[in-house]
């Protein structure tokens, strides 16, 4: 079953109660979105660590639930 989008802020706000998450559904269906997230707590780190961060905030949704998520994050 897939996650709405709402589920999805949801998630990477209760991991990263700093950040603040966008999400857009890129093919209208539901199933594949972007999230921008804007965190200072990814100050200092690189792409790959902040990326590493909203994985481990989605869990095991990620892969599962969750399959096409593109990510763009920033610290500010």
């Amino acid at each position: 079953m897939a996650m709405s989008s709402d589920e999805i802020i949801a998630l990477i706000t209760a991991g990263l109660p700093d950040a603040t998450v966008t999400i857009t559904d890129l093919a209208g269906d539901g199933n594949h979105y972007r999230a921008d997230i804007v965190c200072p707590s990814f100050s200092g780190k690189n792409r790959i660590q902040q990326h590493q961060m909203v994985y481990d905030a989605l869990g095991t949704k990620m892969g599962n639930e969750l399959h096409a998520l593109s990510l763009r994050t920033s610290d500010k």
